[in-house]
């Protein structure tokens, strides 16, 4: 089977990379090669040199090749995937979209999430983008002569990503002492998944018949507190972290990225049924809890100084709040 993946470098494409390969794929990347990624590309990998927003050139350098499966990674609002189908007509069968779990009603209405569960984020711009996507692939694709599978990740981590606003700035916090801000009361639960079992999902739908034309989540089935989330972080790193817990639209106030990420997805407790995706990749089960991976996460940062970046802004900013909303 010959897969090509638009983008491939990411945290969660550089494990279906890695999973691809060892699974016998015929694996391609399209992407303009000047990745400064910290993750490793096997050597198995075809590489295609091209800006994808550069209709003329792809289309120059993809003109002899065809694919069984696209997957598109770097797609965000509908005028890309056009663009992308018009590149792709007559040079795939299967389409793989991956949209986004944020995507899903915020705040939902009924848990745990299926894939029947309904597209509506009224906080986050990314996420509505990500709907328009799915409008789009679901009514344009067979045009192109395209069937499409859409996927739809949540919080998926790998070794690099500290999977809390603000990243290593809070666990620099949490090793001088100083007190970190945890939204609402900490209680709502989240979902994170390791990449590497992420991969066993996605892998398992290219080319696989019975993911034509449908939509699947791919999540871990384990559910964290954001109380548990920061101790286990603090914990991996030899730290007990002091939480001070602040209301989302308080944090919000201070900080518009972080207020529409949080209002958008983290405010909310998500949890995922992955039926479905289990009764088509049988061999799908997430085997990495959070536990192990942010061992992962830690050694890997400890293991360079130069990782270890503290975005003062945000550092400040986390001070300030903390003063403010206790007066």
């Amino acid at each position: 089977m010959k897969v090509l993946f638009i983008g491939g470098s990411g945290i969660i494409s550089s494990a279906c990379t890695e999973l691809a390969v060892k699974s016998g794929i015929e694996l391609w990347h399209l992407n303009r090669g000047n990745s400064k990624s910290v993750r490793t590309i096997p050597a198995e990998v075809k590489q295609i040199v091209s800006d994808i927003r550069n209709f003329n050139q792809t289309a120059n350098q993809i003109k002899n090749n065809s694919f069984d499966t696209v997957v598109d990674w770097i797609s965000f609002v509908p005028e890309q995937l056009e663009h992308n189908f018009k590149l792709f007509e007559g040079k795939t069968s299967q389409y793989v979209f991956i949209s986004s779990a944020s995507a899903y009603q915020t705040p939902p209405q009924k848990l745990p999430v299926t894939e029947e569960t309904p597209l509506d984020n009224p906080f986050w711009q990314y996420s509505r983008d990500k709907i328009a996507c799915e409008k789009f692939i679901k009514s344009s694709a067979s045009k192109y002569g395209m069937k499409y599978t859409i996927v739809r990740p949540s919080h998926t981590y790998d070794k690099t990503l500290i999977p809390i606003e603000a990243g290593y700035t809070v666990v620099n916090r949490m090793k001088k002492g100083k007190p970190v801000v945890v939204h609402g009361d900490g209680t709502s639960l989240w979902t994170l998944t390791h990449h590497r079992d992420f991969a066993k999902g996605l892998v398992g739908l290219l080319g696989n018949q019975k993911a034509l034309n449908e939509i699947f989540h791919i999540t871990s089935d384990e559910w964290l507190p954001w109380n548990q989330i920061h101790e286990m972080v603090g914990n991996a790193f030899g730290v007990t972290p002091k939480i001070v817990h602040v209301p989302s639209e308080v944090i919000a106030h201070y900080d518009e990225f972080i207020g529409s990420s949080l209002w958008g997805d983290k405010s909310h407790s998500m949890i995922f049924d992955n039926s479905k995706i289990k009764s088509i990749v049988p061999d799908f089960r997430c085997k990495i809890p959070f536990s192990l991976g942010v061992k992962e996460i830690a050694a890997w940062y400890e293991a360079d100084i130069s990782r270890q970046k503290v975005d003062l802004k945000y550092d400040k900013m986390f001070d300030k709040i903390i003063q403010d909303y206790g007066q």
